[in-house]
């Protein structure tokens, strides 16, 4: 537990780190003039108690609200919060591939949405009316997609998925059909592959995505999988206390039933 002093001192400072600047009293005052009783929540709850939580650093804090905030299209509140990343030390290329998360577990038009964002808070970071070209993505061929998504399942899922390629998507491709190739070629083989993030921090951000979309079956998936990938529990209900404030309590509270229910499964199986 806190005081209100500890929480504003907290907030105050938290709110220095995520918008760069040296004042933060100064900002928290005018956020309050702005927003009110919402200003007040917004330094004191948001950032002086929730962002001010050990349980997660905030570069991973960062990392988990600007996934909240692309999948579900809150435009204006990620362009801020992709700059408080780059301040919190996430860097641009990492913002980047939260971005491409995205397009495989919210969907290509929020991911469109929130790489336009993108692009136009680096652009004015930079000082410029448009960045350069971007370099396209590498072309793979089937056998080098195939063997990275066993390789990805490998991990995911802890050894327990098939070592060869060829029976690894054929089971999953069984299950889902056409959706399962998907899944398999792109989702593990391109996705889930790229090294721009580490596997432990695509699993943080899948787990954000899924929470606040509500998937909760998918969630029964991507729980013990971010355990594999070097998550720890206390991390993994951690986003689901930060997802309080970017999604609500609901979202939130079924997001906790979800990793509860995991663990409770992976418990159960380790004791068989």
């Amino acid at each position: 537990m806190t005081t209100q002093q500890q929480r504003r001192e907290n907030g105050i400072d938290l709110l220095s780190t995520l918008m760069g600047v040296e004042d933060g009293e100064r900002a928290a005052g005018s956020m309050e003039r702005r927003h009110g009783h919402l200003g007040s929540f917004a330094v004191d709850h948001v950032l002086g108690n929730l962002w001010s939580r050990p349980q997660l650093s905030r570069r991973d804090r960062s990392l988990i609200v600007i996934a909240f905030l692309a999948s579900i299209g809150s435009t204006e509140e990620f362009a801020t919060h992709v700059d408080g990343a780059l301040n919190h030390g996430v860097t641009r290329p990492e913002v980047r591939e939260v971005v491409n998360q995205v397009a495989g577990y919210a969907g290509f038009p929020m991911a469109m949405q929130a790489t336009r964002t993108v692009d136009a808070v680096f652009a004015k970071l930079d000082d410029v009316d448009r960045l350069d070209p971007k370099e396209p993505g590498p072309a793979f061929d089937d056998t080098e997609r195939y063997s990275a998504a066993a390789d990805v399942m490998s991990t995911l899922f802890a050894g327990r998925a098939p070592s060869d390629p060829a029976e690894a998507r054929a089971g999953i491709v069984d299950r889902l059909g056409g959706v399962g190739e998907m899944v398999f070629d792109f989702g593990f083989g391109e996705l889930w592959a790229r090294s721009e993030l580490s596997r432990r921090d695509r699993s943080l951000v899948t787990v954000a995505i899924l929470a606040i979309l509500r998937c909760s079956e998918e969630l029964g998936v991507h729980v013990p999988g971010a355990l594999n990938h070097g998550c720890t529990r206390v991390e993994v209900e951690e986003v689901m206390v930060q997802l309080t404030v970017y999604g609500g309590f609901p979202r939130s509270v079924e997001g906790m039933r979800a990793v509860r229910a995991a663990f409770a499964k992976i418990d159960a199986r380790e004791t068989e």
